[in-house]
């Protein structure tokens, strides 16, 4: 197999911490927008974005070295410019399911196949969900699929979970025919596969209450070892109230209850996403409130839930990613990014407790439309791609 060499760097003058234990590497190619995981043999598995921001490409690389060398690049999407990188929150989501197949979700561009169904709102057709998964080989993906049947108005960035009983879960937010307008008329959705990504049913609201959903945000989902799938989004209820809720499910994703986590008052959409991490038993979920990320280890709807924010003043903080060990956490987040605009790159390391520890810094070059992926190393260390 060919290897491409990645792009490594230590920490710079001016951050916190042993070089050993972070480690920063730039996403190769030049792909921007990374998603990363990493398997139970300790290879990451790297998802990322190339070419025109509106009707680009999706690719697919594996590292078996701790992200010193990655594998020759493999498009995920089988149409060209079917995947879009603008606004941040739409591009390529991965999971890792039964025998460690690789199932990725995307947004479609304005020129994708298939198309999305159609918007009576907007008298046309909209943008698809689509997904795609690593074939038996495991050398190529599968043609692309949209899991769209009857629900519309796709906007703000799905996302996409994988079991090891060859359950696979795609969730995104958007209408129904009878919805109210607006926002206001948002609702998470779910396609469910219990043959590893062969085949889905119709995909099925989530949760019936009206909290709506901020269009143009992202959200995610997550199954656990545990047996949870978890999701994190933020609602729209009159407009100003964009808070973020939790959804649960011990039913393999059939039926899920709720909860408002963090609230947030702005009558505006932030463009914001969310992120999921786990270590032995113990799920994590990250998000921004207000300009500040924050993340919190999860458990059953009604539990006691106590959001642990980044130290320091926020300073237009967005895109949250976490990790986690045995003993520590990290959360990366990005600072000064906007729309077409580059920014900085954060991080903090928390140890067991979720105190702030004396690994933190902050590092320039995270290119536009993009931010951090992380995953955690073979030497009780963290890997940073951006």
């Amino acid at each position: 197999m060919l290897l491409l060499n990645a792009v490594l760097g230590g920490l710079h003058a001016g951050e916190a911490g042993a070089s050993e234990k972070l480690r920063f590497i730039r996403v190769t190619n030049g792909g921007i927008q990374p998603q990363a995981a990493m398997d139970e043999k300790g290879t990451i598995h790297l998802v990322y974005f190339s070419g025109d921001p509106m009707q680009g490409d999706l690719f697919y690389v594996t590292s078996t070295d701790d992200g010193a060398t990655f594998s020759q690049p493999r498009r995920v999407n089988s149409q060209p410019g079917s995947a879009i990188a603008a606004g941040t929150i739409r591009g390529g989501q991965i999971a890792i399911g039964k025998n460690g197949r690789i199932h990725v979700a995307w947004n479609g561009s304005n020129i994708a196949k298939p198309e999305g169904p159609l918007n009576p709102e907007a008298g046309e057709r909209g943008a698809p969900m689509l997904y795609a998964r690593l074939d038996e080989t495991g050398n190529a993906f599968e043609p692309q699929r949209n899991l769209m049947q009857h629900s519309f108005g796709l906007d703000g960035g799905g996302s996409v979970a994988a079991d090891h009983d060859g359950n696979v879960y795609v969730a995104w937010h958007g209408k129904r025919k009878d919805a109210v307008k607006g926002e206001a008329g948002r609702q998470v959705w779910i396609a469910r596969s219990d043959d590893d990504g062969k085949t889905f049913g119709p995909e099925a609201a989530a949760w019936n209450q009206a909290t709506g959903a901020c269009g143009c945000c992202g959200l995610a989902i997550f199954a656990s070892r545990s047996g949870w799938v978890y999701s994190l989004y933020r609602s729209a209820t009159e407009q100003t109230h964009r808070d973020i809720y939790l959804l649960a499910s011990t039913d393999k994703g059939r039926t899920f209850t709720g909860e408002l986590l963090h609230k947030w008052d702005i009558n505006a959409c932030p463009m914001s996403s969310m992120a999921f991490a786990e270590a032995g038993n113990s799920a994590f979920g990250a998000w921004e409130t207000g300009g500040q990320v924050y993340f919190g280890k999860l458990g059953g709807i009604g539990e006691s839930f106590n959001p642990i924010e980044a130290p320091g003043s926020a300073n237009g903080r967005k895109h949250p990613r976490i990790a986690a060990n045995s003993g520590e956490t990290l959360l990366v987040w990005t600072e000064g990014t906007g729309w077409r605009r580059g920014g900085s790159l954060a991080w903090q390391v928390f140890d067991k407790d979720g105190k702030p520890a004396q690994i933190a810094g902050q590092r320039a070059g995270v290119p536009a439309w993009s931010f951090a992926a992380t995953v955690p190393d073979h030497d009780g260390g963290f890997i940073v791609l951006y």
